[in-house]
């Protein structure tokens, strides 16, 4: 692993060195609480268990009155703080791509002789899967062809060439490098003062430099409550979606009525294999389930490339990924803009992925130990980026030729009468056996939908036992089941729309901890680096 690194093995340096560089007496677990089977710490687990459980009992009783409030502070949180989320997207993507060419790059997460525990193709399923499988399956047609109706930077939806350009461009943004560049903090934050500074892990611990010993009381009791709120309903938001699309796919090939008692029933399921697959651990549930989602999923699509317009995706991937660079800067500016498309589209997207950071971001650290930043740092950002690229070529740009060169209405009418679950199946129909294709769509749907509850679970679960890196498995059973339960009431309580305002609601709060997170790590690199170098300089 020395050719990764780019260092001689003079400037190895022992790694008890650095573990014990923060001189801090707390030890993982010390506030926990051991009951009935349970090692949970104390407050955290016990706040956010209270607060949740009232929630769901509140939003189940008043579903009309839940419905407004989420709504309201939708509206009230787009308005008045879009820019914070554009400009804080803005600032992690920078940072990100810094720590790639800056000399932080070599430092190895566990020690410079740390090796890596998963394979690296096993590595990137589990990344890819846990960061936005349900969201593609979603939105990978719905956008394109939505955008394209409607596109964004005021440009006229009668240029039929630009116009799918911009929609394309517009798409990309909202699933390429911001959004990885988010999880990459977090989960970079969270490996880095983990392995290479003996800290649990647990969000509060990067704000250390910050804090010093603060973290182990009330500041770090928020800091971990409000990371477990932003993770619940950022899962909970994504497996409303998948339950809404899978049920929809139910309908579309069997006939199955897409009633709420449906829903219920559905996510109760689904709730169940997630438990499952979190009995069976980590590398026999979540790691398994990964890479038979990335099978799935390169099937489906390289079956769309041959049996859809060919030509057109080779040559889109390359015309997409030109048109998104050439307009990520006015896409990333906060003025300027359709407001429209910013608070309906851009803003909820950013808010969605901060709440869902804690919970990725938690679980590519638990799988990333051994990796250089550098390595980590590019997985995590380019290549998924590249992949959402590919894939959103490959279904809206099927889905756009379809429209614009065949005059097809399917999609296009789920966007007008917005039933956005229906948009995937619309566009296989078209397709040669568009009814096994279809099947495919929704056990992939399933499978994402399984993924992310069971490794949410074993992110949440982490949190609230102070840290602990290997906690009691009815600890994950009962936020596996809870977090059902908060995607059966958003539902009830109101549908996408409500599912989409928690998302927000959770997601600004912990933009302010994000980009606090980011300056910790920056501080932390940068005495590790001094470390290295001094150790070099000692050889």
């Amino acid at each position: 692993m020395e050719g990764a690194t780019g260092m001689s093995e003079q400037s190895r340096i022992d790694e008890e060195t650095y573990l014990t560089s923060y001189d801090t007496d707390y030890e993982t677990g010390q506030d926990n609480v051991e009951a009935f089977g349970f090692d949970v710490h104390n407050p955290v687990f016990f706040i956010s268990a209270v607060m949740i459980i009232l929630f769901v009992a509140v939003t189940l009783a008043f579903p009309t009155i839940t419905k407004e409030f989420f709504e309201g502070l939708r509206t009230g949180l787009t308005s008045n703080f879009d820019w914070l989320f554009i400009l804080a997207g803005n600032v992690f993507v920078l940072f990100t791509l810094y720590l790639v060419v800056s000399p932080f790059g070599n430092i190895r997460l566990g020690g410079q002789d740390a090796k890596p525990e998963f394979s690296f193709t096993g590595w990137l399923a589990m990344l890819f899967a846990a960061g936005m499988g349900i969201g593609l399956m979603f939105f990978g047609v719905l956008e394109p062809v939505a955008h394209f109706q409607k596109p964004p930077l005021f440009v006229l939806p009668e240029n039929v060439e630009r116009a799918r350009d911009t929609a394309m461009a517009a798409t990309i943004y909202h699933w390429g490098l911001h959004p990885w560049a988010i999880y990459a903090v977090v989960g970079l934050a969270l490996a880095f003062f983990t392995y290479n500074r003996g800290l649990p892990l647990t969000i509060r611990s990067v704000f250390y430099p910050l804090l010093g010993d603060r973290v182990w009381g009330w500041p770090g009791h928020l800091i971990d409550t409000l990371a477990v709120f932003a993770t619940l309903f950022g899962l909970a938001t994504s497996l409303g979606f998948g339950a809404e699309q899978a049920l929809a796919g139910m309908n579309f090939l069997f006939g199955i009525p897409a009633t709420d008692i449906n829903k219920v029933i559905l996510i109760g399921v689904i709730t169940g294999m997630a438990t499952l697959s979190v009995v069976a651990g980590l590398d026999a549930g979540v790691k398994r389930l990964s890479e038979i989602n990335m099978v799935l999923a390169f099937l489906l699509l390289i079956f769309v490339i041959v049996a859809g317009p060919t030509l057109a995706i080779f040559t889109g991937f390359f015309d997409n990924l030109a048109s998104y660079i050439w307009r990520v800067v006015p896409l990333s500016s906060p003025v300027g803009r359709d407001e429209t498309f910013l608070h309906g589209w851009t803003t909820f997207y950013w808010a969605w992925w901060i709440s869902w950071s804690p919970f990725v971001g938690m679980f590519i650290a638990r799988v990333s130990r051994g990796r250089t930043v550098r390595e980590f740092i590019i997985c995590v950002l380019l290549v998924p980026t590249l992949v959402s690229v590919l894939w959103m070529t490959t279904f809206g740009g099927t889905a756009l030729v379809q429209l614009i060169e065949g005059g097809y209405q399917g999609v296009a009418n789920t966007v007008t009468t917005w039933q956005p679950e229906l948009s995937l199946f619309k566009m296989l129909e078209p397709l040669p056996l568009s009814g096994i294709l279809s099947f495919i769509g929704i056990v992939l749907v399933v499978v994402f939908f399984v993924t992310s509850s069971d490794s949410g679970s074993l992110v949440i679960d982490t949190i609230t036992s102070g840290g602990k890196m290997d906690p009691p498995v009815a600890q994950r059973i009962f936020w596996a089941v809870f977090e059902g339960l908060v995607a059966i009431a958003l539902m009830l309580g109101g549908g996408l729309a409500t599912l989409q305002a928690a998302a927000i609601a959770t997601g600004f709060p912990f933009a302010i901890v994000l980009l606090g997170m980011s300056g910790c790590l920056y501080f932390g690199l940068r005495a590790e680096q001094r470390i290295l170098d001094e150790q070099a300089a000692e050889a």
